[in-house]
């Protein structure tokens, strides 16, 4: 199931948590732009990568992921994809995460 929240919602999420091994943050921006600014702790694996597909399917299915790009638009394609596959907790953050 995929739930849409906000950037608190967001915020709120990571505190809650950040020390849980069965939850991860999941960034679907470009290298250049997950290394200009990131969570940390972030797992950084770019959609527009020929080899998404591939990195994607070595998740382990059963966690649960918190998946951001820059607006949301990357990650909208990106947690409708992991639905697909298998993925049954996505949490996919719409809006502005980092103030660019």
């Amino acid at each position: 199931m995929i739930t849409k929240i906000n950037v608190q919602e967001a915020k709120d999420l990571i505190l809650k948590n950040k020390s849980k091994s069965d939850f991860v943050i999941l960034d679907v921006r470009t290298m250049e732009e997950y290394n200009e600014e990131h969570i940390p702790s972030a797992l950084n694996i770019d959609i527009r990568r020929d080899d998404f597909d591939e990195e994607i399917a070595k998740l382990n299915r059963k966690k649960t992921y918190l998946v951001h790009c820059h607006s949301g638009q990357r990650s909208s394609r990106a947690v409708e994809l992991m639905e697909e596959w298998g993925f049954t907790k996505l949490y996919n953050v719409v809006g502005l995460l980092f103030g660019h």
